[in-house]
């Protein structure tokens, strides 16, 4: 063992023994000589309690690993490393951690045991998921957590990382149990229940200008540790429950995968596959984990702060959808200086703005945002609603089976209803009269073999 991670181990084992009973200094005192093998106390043990009570007036029950690092900062380690032989742990306090206090209505957590039983698996299980040693990114296939698909996308690869199903249900309770319970900011619509699209865009619905921005490789750009900080200091997990979490969360880039992807032409297309290389071979949020959409926004609310404030001094609105940022005002917003602020912010909240994809239009010319147009209500692009009323009139006067072109019979009829639906809830009054021509639809006529 490295003389590192012998100091780790003890402060780890004087961490423990501080929190196994009463926080009184002399009883604190005895547990650190017990766990150090001390048949009475040597004098930096009193000296590194005393200093540790000062820091911790109550016993922080829920931060054994804050407490470990705290301990090697006192005089009295210091004093302790300097004695020869050097002082080692003999024995280590099975300490249950506990909520400290409950910031959000989250699921009773108090340790790992509870995580375990929350998601119906055994100890072993729990931690063979959360994959604390980030064995993705050697394992073979068969043992991975997630099945990894690469996308080629004319600005460059996307890698979809869908978890396999027991995970995935691990995740799902997490969701619901977790992270659902602990509110977004108001500027962020995507993934969020209760808001849509249609709520994103409306506040930018017959505005002088539309700034769109986007984020550079979203989920990746969220890191394990700013997971694990949210766990910790918005949930108010105890530590030990919030690292488990972590790691059921985030997952790293099995390096086969990587090296089957050709590095593509340019120099801004070679940088921009660096970076995300950069950003996938670290614990990070794969992008296709139901958790990852909720992760993203709540770790985002500092972001959609700063954002909300810069544009409302501006005199205009912001809203989020995932990774699509947009704006709208009056021409202040149009202006380079703006943009460049949001940039600045953007950055030191530890993303990248995606320069191609950013762009301002007035009220002169189409102001589209997230599929729809907002130039007066927000309303489907006029091709796809001419388009769409086309084909379910073709649909009621020619029948269905005439209009599929290619499409299985067996699942036109969803596809047709499902474009509806999505119009609907963009654009109400229009999709109101799609749904009378729907209605008109005879599709109990059989397909055309």
């Amino acid at each position: 063992m490295t003389a590192e991670r012998q100091a780790a181990a003890t402060a780890a084992a004087i961490a423990t023994a501080l929190l196994a009973g009463p926080w009184r200094r002399r009883e604190m005192v005895r547990r650190v000589a017990v766990a150090l093998g001390q048949a009475r106390a040597r004098t930096w043990v009193g000296t590194l309690v005393g200093e540790v009570q000062t820091v911790y007036p109550t016993a922080p029950v829920d931060r054994p690993r804050e407490l470990a690092a705290v301990v090697r900062t006192t005089r009295g380690w210091d004093r302790g490393q300097s004695r020869r032989p050097l002082p080692r742990a003999v024995r280590w306090e099975p300490v249950p951690t506990e909520l400290a206090w409950r910031r959000r209505p989250v699921a009773d957590l108090p340790d790992q045991a509870a995580v375990a039983r929350l998601l119906d698996v055994d100890t072993g299980e729990l931690a063979w998921f959360a994959d604390a040693r980030r064995l993705e990114r050697t394992a073979g296939e068969a043992l991975r957590h997630y099945r990894w698909r690469v996308v080629q996308r004319p600005a460059g690869v996307r890698l979809l990382a869908a978890p396999k199903p027991r995970l995935k249900e691990a995740q799902r309770r997490l969701l619901r149990h977790v992270l659902d319970r602990v509110p977004v900011h108001d500027a962020a619509h995507g993934c969020v229940p209760g808001r849509s699209v249609r709520t994103a865009v409306a506040p930018h619905a017959g505005s002088a200008v539309v700034l769109r921005m986007d984020l550079e490789a979203f989920f990746a750009s969220v890191a394990a540790g700013r997971v694990h900080g949210l766990l910790l200091g918005v949930a108010g997990l105890p530590e030990p429950v919030a690292h488990v979490l972590t790691g059921l969360m985030t997952t790293v880039l099995p390096t086969e995968v990587w090296r089957r992807i050709p590095p593509p032409d340019g120099i801004e297309a070679r940088e921009r596959h660096r970076r995300l290389e950069q950003r996938l071979t670290v614990p990070h949020l794969p992008q296709g984990a139901p958790t990852s959409p909720a992760l993203a926004n709540l770790v985002c609310h500092r972001l959609d702060r700063r954002l909300a404030g810069l544009a409302a001094a501006s005199g205009g609105a912001y809203t989020r959808y995932v990774d699509d940022l947009t704006f709208s005002g009056d021409r202040r917003i149009a202006r380079d200086r703006f943009a460049d602020l949001v940039t600045e912010v953007v950055t030191e909240e530890g993303f990248r703005v995606n320069a191609a994809k950013t762009s301002a239009t007035s009220a002169a010319r189409r102001q589209a945002v997230l599929g729809t147009v907002v130039n007066d209500h927000p309303t489907l692009p006029r091709p796809e609603r001419d388009a769409l009323r086309a084909l379910l009139h073709n649909c009621a006067v020619h029948g269905w089976t005439t209009q599929t072109r290619g499409r299985d019979p067996d699942t036109f009829r969803d596809h047709v209803l499902g474009r509806v639906a999505w119009a609907a809830s963009v654009d109400p009054a229009f999709g109101a009269r799609l749904h009378r021509l729907a209605d008109r639809i005879d599709w109990t006529a059989p397909p055309r073999s």
